[in-house]
């Protein structure tokens, strides 16, 4: 492989849409070796999913597919035939990892239950995402993102107002299931370590949502209030969120009193002001905060007020289109835009991982992530070459 702290591990990829495939994208981004297993017939559903597509006629790619499958290998297999499964025994019986998810007690009807797979393969990992969890009432029902993030009350806390509940911008229920689903993985393999046993990891798309509520879910539960979407201003803390200046806005973040003295030294601010001398008397007089900040900020344009801010030493921002972030030499920096050669778009420019591992022994100069990284694959591209690799070992011996 190409380096990173999970080379050598092997992930079978049987999931489909966003939540399983992000958390194997983020196995792959870490070094596993990746064999995304798909349906003959059209492959994952993401395939279908567009406009955008991109790519020649009869052969275009959907860019939400590219989105979530970079550095894996992709294998059809009917897993309604007999053949299908054995191709997908041998390639368990190697595995390191799978996962899976498929609604409740599909696996079972497969013929690859838990306890099937772990007679297949002892020591492997079985990371398995649902919408609403394994058990409980409401176990049966399908979860797409939209509506977890409306049931898990997620909506409710984004938006101008009450009134006005919306959608994140992004499918954060199916990214946030995949990013706990890899980071239960991830323990389970550490575990496995010292045990040479595998074991099941399970979350949801309704509990990788919850798992993020924060300050809003102990609101709740022990403040007993209620938490309603209120724009672009924190509950909790003032001012901090979105302000209106001569030519446009900026964001700023004023989370304690001291970033509070700065800030009304630097605009005239009166410190004084009856109703503001805390944080605590700001949130409860939100308005009148932001009407008092704006009226400071109103004689300013835009670059004028980050460049006065930053030297007050107030943490501020703009708010950047996609195209303006892909461009940021700071997100350059980073490592977060990654150039691969796709096998019919050729060169392409994807999101890339968002963690890196340096040699502390080097003082962190040298970086030990992986430093190379394969463009999502189209159907059935590595087929043969994977075919080739298990033949032989259908029978249950190993190579």
């Amino acid at each position: 492989m190409t380096g990173g702290p999970l080379a050598g591990v092997l992930v079978v990829d049987l999931s489909r849409a966003l939540a399983g495939p992000h958390a194997a994208m983020m196995l792959g981004d870490l070094g596993a070796r990746v064999i995304k297993v798909e349906s003959p017939a059209g492959g994952d559903d993401t395939r279908s999913w567009g406009p955008p597509f991109v790519g020649p006629v009869g052969d275009e790619q959907s860019t939400y597919f590219l989105s979530c499958n970079r550095n894996k290998e992709s294998l059809p297999l009917d897993l309604k035939s007999e053949t299908g499964k054995d191709l997908l025994r041998a390639l368990l019986r190697k595995a390191d990892v799978v996962v899976e998810n498929f609604r409740a007690g599909v696996m079972a009807r497969l013929g690859f239950s838990m306890s099937e797979l772990h007679e297949i393969n002892p020591a492997l990992v079985i990371l398995s995402i649902t919408g609403f969890g394994h058990d409980g009432p409401e176990a049966s029902r399908a979860g797409y993102d939209q509506i977890i993030q409306g049931e898990a009350g997620l909506m409710s806390l984004t938006g101008s107002g009450p009134d006005d509940v919306q959608r994140v911008g992004v499918p954060i229920a199916d990214l946030l299931s995949g990013m706990y689903g890899a980071f239960g993985t991830v323990a389970a393999l550490y575990e496995r370590a010292s045990t040479g046993r595998g074991q099941v990891v399970r979350t949801s798309l309704l509990a990788s949502v919850v798992g993020v509520h924060a300050f809003q879910g102990t609101r709740a539960t022990v403040a007993g209030e209620v938490p309603h979407a209120q724009g672009n201003h924190h509950p909790s803390i003032a001012p901090y969120g979105l302000f209106h200046c001569a030519d446009g806005f900026v964001q700023i973040s004023v989370g304690n009193e001291s970033l509070w003295a700065r800030l009304c030294a630097r605009f005239g601010i009166d410190p004084a002001t009856p109703g503001l001398g805390s944080n605590a008397e700001r949130v409860r007089n939100r308005q009148q905060t932001i009407d008092l900040v704006e009226v400071a900020f109103s004689g300013f344009d835009a670059v004028t007020l980050l460049a006065e801010l930053d030297a007050a030493g107030v943490p501020a921002g703009k708010v950047r289109t996609l195209d303006e972030v892909y461009e940021w030499p700071q997100l350059l920096s980073q490592g977060l835009k990654i150039s691969v050669d796709h096998s019919t778009l050729g060169p392409i420019d994807l999101p890339g991982p968002p963690v890196r591992f340096f040699d502390a022994s080097a003082d962190g100069e040298v970086e030990t992530t992986r430093i190379t990284h394969t463009a999502p694959p189209t159907l059935g591209q590595h087929s043969e070459s994977i075919r080739a690799w298990l033949a032989g070992t259908i029978d249950g011996t190993k190579e």
